[in-house]
């Protein structure tokens, strides 16, 4: 029994803020922003428009690209850092969007790897056959959490979500072939929001320890990938894409050159969108589906890293 992606979706907000509107909030140019990070843009959710919002448009067209309904998925999971509320999840607050009236949904956090995360749980759910068809969501909405006066921070993030429709299907060299996934609390406050229902009764604004958080990353995320691809057996070079955690191309590039790909096999968005937590990996992979670069039977390697640390991957036939 293998998971395999019957289609994908994504979806970012209208609204479009460029490293030169930045430029008049805080003390940062185009270029500043660019060289360190690659970043050109992010969207930006308007006033009323919330996680669920998002995660509900890029569920949308997900189930198109499948030729399914709401009616045909038995569960939901929303991989968020910035859900609509505390509770209930944003999962059914999307379930009651896509008027779905059965099955069942919750969320999941692990910060930037939580599509990774997700993935991992969903693929063992479709594997043990405790679902057969779950609609996985990232979506975030992490300008709601920024500390609009730290250029450290603020130039980093934007909001957007992207969704993918999984299916338990019997005798198929597509699918899920390995999810791998760690964490390490010890480095918790390297990136964190100092905010939260319990300690502050608060949301919180973002915090992070740039230059340490890119160590542990590029690190990690070469490791974890190794370790993905050893355990499902498959050679490094016999992958075609690598689809990364669109965080900071610096990243990418460092990843990339650590394991010798070609840069051409890595897909690279955050320009475009800069780093949208756990929406950045269907999001990319959505962007390349589209423009067809990523074909069927093609290798897929996705990873991701985030606060906690938190990081993974996940190799796929697509």
């Amino acid at each position: 029994m293998r998971a395999v992606i019957r289609g994908i979706g994504s979806y970012l907000p209208k609204q479009v803020l460029s490293n030169e509107d930045l430029s008049k909030r805080v003390d940062t140019s185009d270029a500043w922003i660019q060289e360190r990070t690659g970043i050109r843009k992010r969207h930006i959710a308007s006033e009323g428009e919330y996680t669920s919002d998002l995660g509900y448009e890029a569920a949308k067209r997900a189930l198109d690209d499948a030729g399914m309904r709401a009616a045909d998925i038995d569960l939901i999971i929303v991989a968020t850092s910035t859900p609509d509320l505390t509770f209930p999840s944003t999962a059914t607050i999307i379930q009651e969007k896509l008027e779905m009236h059965h099955g069942a949904a919750f969320d999941i956090q692990a910060v930037c790897s939580g599509f990774i995360y997700g993935m991992h749980v969903a693929n063992s759910l479709l594997q043990s056959g405790g679902a057969k068809r779950v609609l996985l969501i990232g979506a975030e909405t992490f300008s709601r959490i920024l500390d609009w006066t730290d250029r450290g921070t603020c130039v980093l993030f934007g909001d957007g979500a992207g969704a993918v429709i999984m299916e338990a299907v019997e005798d198929t060299e597509q699918g899920v072939l390995r999810t791998f996934v760690r964490s390490d609390g010890r480095h918790r406050d390297m990136l964190y929001v100092d905010g939260g229902p319990s300690r502050t009764q608060t949301v919180g604004h973002l915090r992070m320890l740039g230059n340490q958080v890119f160590k542990h990353a590029v690190t990690d995320i070469a490791q974890v990938i190794r370790d993905c691809a050893e355990q499902a057996d498959v050679e490094m070079s016999d992958i075609d894409w690598f689809v990364p955690h669109q965080a900071n191309q610096r990243i990418l590039t460092a990843v990339a050159k650590r394991l010798k790909l070609r840069p051409e096999q890595v897909v690279s968005t955050v320009g475009d969108h800069a780093n949208t937590s756990a929406a950045s990996v269907p999001l990319a992979m959505d962007c390349a589906v589209k423009d067809g670069r990523i074909k069927r039977g093609n290798l897929v390697m996705l990873e991701a890293f985030g606060g906690g640390f938190t990081w993974g991957a996940a190799l796929l036939r697509y």
